[in-house]
């Protein structure tokens, strides 16, 4: 951008810098002003008249300041980000509609921020970071099933331990775009485990990460808040996990409330605290109850999903495994199962020359994926989604 269309932007930035905690001050002085750039032009008393009841801000609102902005906003662009003001056309406009939506969002993606946010639905994922064996299936389970819809749509959540993680990844895995909304700056993952997630965000198509926190900007505990609404804020829809009665995921659902957004809650086992949280959201009709993947599709609103082939199993686990040092077995299960329609657990150890423990770990994993299905009598077949 050049000219006036980037000193406003650069405006935008700054004000994003100094009220971000309280963007309904910064938004109300753009419009008192008239724009970001003109709050900098102002008289210096009618800037202090404005901003009487925040000492010390006015002085903060200088040409040096801007000056800074922009010298700053060269240098994420270079680094292959950019600022995305609330003016500009490929600012998300579902978080337009929410009245303490950030002045702007710094954005790095494989795709423009058109593409990301202007195409298909949006749905959060979100839960808790330590996550049951129980929350860790369904996250999954449910991840897959949207992406077997027409509507495949964009997954937000938090970049995250646990139900963040899996959503993002799950997503990825069936070819879904996703968007993490981190509370740090975009220069900074947390956690750092979660570089290569991050990287792989910032470059498949359809996908990115994004934050409204300032360049440098260190995590700290108050900003994963201020992040919540910004992944509710995105989406037409949240589904929690598992999340404890003071969870992070659980001010998410109630900012997703609060924007008249749908929220969605997975029932879990009475007693844990780990799900003390949706099981509140659920008793207080914050929350519709999620009772099976099929009834969640249709509340989505996401279009039946699609029936393949068999052959279908085949190509969807080879491209989902390409990487798993156990793609060739994996795979031999698969086509074991695929050859004999229903195979006991111990005809399948047979068929593929396999320890039975082994074979046994493989078709679960498998299950777990969504490839197959085992019966009581531990039989396999493949899941009725490719038939």
């Amino acid at each position: 951008m050049e000219g006036s269309s980037f000193s406003e932007t650069a405006a935008l930035a700054a004000l994003n810098r100094i009220f971000g905690y309280m963007p309904q001050v910064g938004l109300a002085l753009c419009n008192y002003a008239g724009s970001a750039l003109d709050v900098f032009s102002l008289p210096p008393e009618e800037k202090e008249k404005a901003l009487s009841r925040y000492p010390g801000i006015a002085e903060r609102l200088t040409a040096e300041t801007l000056e800074k902005e922009e010298l700053e906003l060269e240098r994420i662009r270079k680094a292959g980000a950019r600022f995305i003001g609330m003016d500009e056309e490929d600012y998300p406009s579902a978080l337009l509609e929410c009245p303490d939506h950030p002045l702007g969002l710094y954005f790095k993606g494989g795709s423009s921020p058109e593409e990301v946010f202007g195409i298909r639905p949006s749905i959060a994922v979100v839960g808790t970071r330590n996550l049951t064996p129980y929350g860790r299936e369904w996250t999954a389970k449910i991840v897959r099933a949207m992406a077997e819809t027409p509507s495949r749509p964009l997954i937000v959540s938090g970049l995250a331990f646990g139900a963040d993680y899996i959503a993002h990844d799950s997503a990825l895995k069936n070819g879904l775009p996703s968007v993490g909304v981190m509370a740090t700056g975009i220069d900074k993952i947390y956690p750092w485990q979660h570089q290569d997630l991050a990287r792989k965000l910032c470059s498949e198509s359809g996908c990115a990460i994004v934050t409204d926190y300032p360049p440098g900007t260190a995590p700290v505990a108050l900003n994963f808040m201020r992040r919540n609404r910004i992944i509710a804020g995105l989406c037409s829809a949240t589904i929690v996990i598992e999340s404890a009665i003071k969870g992070g995921s659980l001010i998410t659902a109630r900012y997703a409330a609060d924007y008249s957004r749908d929220v969605y809650a997975l029932p879990g086992k009475l007693g844990d605290v780990r799900s003390e949280g949706c099981i509140y959201l659920i008793e207080n009709k914050m929350a519709d109850i999620i009772s099976g993947t099929d009834s969640l599709i249709r509340k989505l609103s996401l279009g039946a999903p699609a029936r393949r082939k068999p052959s279908d199993a085949l190509h969807s686990a080879a491209v989902q495994y390409r990487m798993d040092p156990d793609a060739k077995k994996l795979l031999a299960v698969l086509e074991a199962v695929k050859e004999a329609r229903i195979l006991p657990m111990e005809e399948l150890a047979l068929r593929t020359g396999l320890p039975y423990g082994e074979a046994a770990g493989l078709a679960a994993t498998l299950e777990a994926d969504g490839f197959l299905e085992t019966d009581l009598l531990q039989r396999c077949s493949i899941n009725l989604k490719f038939h």
